[in-house]
């Protein structure tokens, strides 16, 4: 059975939180473009428009990564994590694409920026905004390790950036008259997204192919199970991710002449002792009895001997 969610309710309400506050972001910005003509302004909106969608995409799919394991999906629903980072990473990549062709445009033929004030206004506004809700989610991703709510904080983290560069180039327009610098600054915006896109889908697709835990990790579970008493070596672990939960398997190899359930309770000293260390994880230990030749591929890490310099 797959473990619980223990912070459900973090994820649910980091997912509610960010479309709230992208949705009250693009409304603000498109009134401002439209008082402004400000194209940087105008690749702002865009950038929060999409992040309202990818928001919208989060959401569901936390919702549904959230719901236990079935009949039909013995692992859980995770991997719709991952599933929604790749149509984010899609529409941003779209996005970037589209403002690009604008903001040549405008580098091309130059429009005068009207109203900065209430361009810069806002943009201070969405500055506070997002502050707030990137320091949310960034508790929120301690707590749960979520892919998803990861992701969506990478754009979000992105956007205080986008807003304070949108002002720089409303300032260098209205003060000295360099009406390049703002669509100069929506190319460099529209760059920004591409790289994004890439980094979510690539985050999404090793999800997707289950790739291990990070080098640490995997050494970190090692050394727990060779801390425990009878154990003398370890080998075959394997370790994945679906969604905020992970997945660890390995084998333990013990004294062969000791009774089945002097065994299992070694066993379950090293699960007890991985799942404090790892409380999202769902771990599978399989027990060999020492002597048995092993092939040369399994990788095995054995149990210092008392011998053996700390």
């Amino acid at each position: 059975m797959s473990t619980p969610q223990p912070n459900a309710h973090l994820l649910r309400w980091a997912t509610y939180a960010a479309t709230a506050t992208a949705l009250v972001l693009v409304l603000v910005k498109v009134a401002a473009w439209l008082l402004t003509d400000s194209v940087a302004l105008l690749s702002s909106t865009v950038d929060s428009l999409l992040d309202c969608g990818a928001s919208l995409v989060n959401l569901l799919a936390v919702r549904q990564s959230l719901q236990p394991a079935d009949d039909d999906h013995r692992f859980g629903h995770g991997k719709a994590e991952p599933l929604a980072g790749m149509a984010q990473a899609a529409f941003v990549a779209g996005s970037g694409g589209l403002l690009l062709v604008q903001a040549v445009g405008r580098l091309t033929s130059p429009v005068e920026v009207r109203q900065g004030a209430v361009g810069i206004a806002v943009m201070v506004f969405a500055i506070i905004a997002t502050l707030a809700l990137v320091s949310f989610q960034k508790y929120v991703i301690r707590r749960t390790t979520s892919v998803a709510i990861a992701a969506d904080s990478l754009h979000y983290t992105g956007d205080v950036l986008i807003n304070g560069s949108v002002i720089v180039s409303i300032l260098l327009t209205i003060s000295l008259g360099w009406t390049w610098a703002d669509p100069l600054f929506a190319i460099g915006i529209a760059g920004f997204l591409m790289f994004n896109a890439w980094t979510i889908a690539r985050d999404s697709f090793d999800l997707l192919m289950d790739r291990e835990l990070p080098a640490e990790d995997r050494e970190q579970i090692v050394a727990l199970a060779l801390a425990i008493p009878g154990v003398m070596n370890v080998h075959d672990l394997r370790t994945r991710s679906s969604g905020p939960q992970q997945f660890i398997q390995l084998h333990l190899t013990m004294d062969g002449q000791l009774p089945l359930i002097k065994a299992h309770a070694i066993g379950d000293q090293v699960e007890e002792a991985i799942r404090a260390a790892f409380p999202q994880a769902e771990v599978i230990i399989h027990h060999d009895p020492s002597g048995l030749v092993e092939p040369a591929a399994h990788e095995v890490f054995p149990a210092p001997s008392p011998s053996s310099p700390p």
